[in-house]
């Protein structure tokens, strides 16, 4: 592992992995926890409601370094020498949704499930403020309400931000390129029924209207 580590790991192994390509093993290995923990980090399980810290912008860290590891999966990340006290940032506080919100959940929850697969549980759980429980009732179709869900976008339901989502998305992703794993397919929309035909038509586009209309010439003749 690193000779020296950075001040506050996590939050700084939190920004490696949702800003670069490096490793898991790259950042654990600068970082001083193990490719594991990365990877829980990675998936939600582990630091949750940490921020990210830029350890170019506190100085630990180049990008010449950061573009030299990314470009040799082997190489290994060196700390900047500095002298100078690296801020301490605040961790954010659970997620608070008004209560007028709260019933949008379930929808948000069906949205994401149908078209981010990629998104694992705890990583729905922290983006919309809910439980691991709900989120596999819903996927298991087991929720007490599933008839009445109906799929709405978080976003415009103002349940998270755009960044976060598109945050979560990269980092679902990337998850799975460094595992070495297909990304799921997002669930095929239902295709709308085509439209009835018209009663004044048949098969082979004879009008029924004309029909009746020459009969009924033919009659008063």
């Amino acid at each position: 592992m690193a000779s020296k580590m950075p001040l506050m790991p996590k939050a700084t192994a939190m920004w490696l992995i949702e800003n670069t390509t490096l490793t898991f093993e790259q950042i654990a290995d600068f970082c001083g926890v193990h490719p594991l923990e990365v990877q829980g980090i990675a998936d939600g399980e582990v630091a949750t409601g940490i921020q990210g810290m830029d350890p170019v912008a506190n100085g630990q860290l180049t990008l010449e370094e950061i573009e030299r590891c990314q470009e040799n999966p082997r190489a290994k990340l060196k700390i900047a020498k500095t002298d100078i006290p690296m801020p301490v940032k605040r961790t954010k506080g659970p997620r608070y949704t008004p209560v007028a919100k709260r019933q949008d959940k379930p929808d948000a929850i069906a949205w994401l499930l149908r078209h981010h697969p990629e998104l694992t549980d705890s990583q729905l759980a922290r983006l919309i403020g809910t439980t691991k429980q709900t989120i596999a009732a819903i996927r298991d179709r087991s929720h007490w309400n599933y008839t009445n869900l109906r799929p709405r976008d978080p976003v415009l339901l103002g349940l998270c931000s755009q960044t976060d989502l598109n945050a979560a998305i990269q980092r679902a992703r990337r998850a799975h390129e460094r595992a070495g794993k297909e990304l799921p397919k997002a669930e095929a929309q239902p295709q709308q029924a085509p439209e009835p035909e018209s009663r004044s038509s048949i098969p082979g586009g004879i009008d029924i209207s004309k029909i009746f209309s020459t009969r009924s010439s033919s009659g008063n003749n």
